[in-house]
């Protein structure tokens, strides 16, 4: 019998959890195959031209070997590099990840907001494009913070979060006056939501995860139910990152994983 194709979710560390919370919601026992590329953490630091070659030569390859039924790009920094690129070369649905700029725009009572994201993010064109569409009338705020990518990393792998830290990163938006509703423009940090809520009482925090999962039962209709596997570039410690990928239906994992090991999903 045939292993059912799984979906491969990506990112460059553990942000795209917060996806598979969304896609566990809508299909519990989906096969998913996680892939991050922990080796070269974090993007939102690096040059564009060397990030896109990186994500597609990985990715290409990864999909070549795993032979999944769609790519969700679950890092924002990813999407708005290499998109085009991966379309262009993959024949499986590609779902990229766009900030919820519209909802926070529609969603505000005071018109003034923030974009918490990396920084190879928050001055993307594409959010001038976004906020054109949506944000007549709105003023935005951006903040890009790669420290609490590697806090929220540490978090995941049962460090605990400094709240005063995780204060001072927000800092840059919280202490704007009016400003009601800050947009997590990077997929790792609603998965420290509760200490941002912490930091940051009163406001609302939006992501684009659900959207993403919806966008995946539109795109993705053969997306199956079965085995779910991770995959990191880089070693990983068994101990500390078990519980996180148990508790998201991902019970065992490789890392310093390379495409041309491959897997077959039917031995998971």
């Amino acid at each position: 019998m045939t292993p059912p194709r799984p979906l491969l979710i990506f990112d460059s560390g553990l942000g795209g959890l917060s996806v598979v919370e969304a896609l566990r919601v809508q299909k519990p026992q989906g096969a998913i195959a996680y892939l991050a590329d922990s080796a070269w953490l974090p993007y939102g630091t690096k040059a564009d031209d060397v990030l896109l070659a990186r994500i597609e030569s990985l990715l290409v390859e990864t999909c070549a070997e795993l032979d999944p039924c769609g790519l969700v790009v679950a890092c924002n920094t990813a999407s708005t590099i290499a998109l085009p690129a991966l379309r262009a070369r993959l024949s499986i649905p590609v779902i990229g990840t766009v900030p919820a700029v519209k909802p926070a725009c529609e969603g505000s009572r005071s018109g003034v907001i923030g974009l918490l994201a990396t920084p190879a993010t928050v001055n993307r064109p594409y959010i001038d494009d976004l906020m054109a569409r949506h944000g007549a009338g709105v003023t935005l705020h951006r903040h890009g913070s790669a420290k609490l990518v590697l806090m929220a990393e540490a978090a995941l792998r049962g460090g605990a979060l400094d709240p005063v830290a995780v204060a001072e990163e927000l800092a840059p938006l919280t202490d704007v006056p009016d400003l009601d509703t800050i947009i997590l423009g990077c997929t790792h940090f609603p998965l420290i939501r509760v200490a941002l809520e912490n930091s940051a009482p009163g406001l609302s925090f939006l992501d684009s995860a659900a959207a993403i999962a919806r966008r995946v039962a539109e795109v993705v209709p053969d997306w199956a139910e079965g085995p779910s596997c991770g995959f990191f570039t880089a070693p990983e410690d068994t101990h500390l990152l078990s519980p996180c990928l148990a508790r998201l239906g991902i019970p065992k994992f490789f890392g310093a994983w390379t495409p041309d090991e491959g897997k077959d999903f039917d031995a998971v």
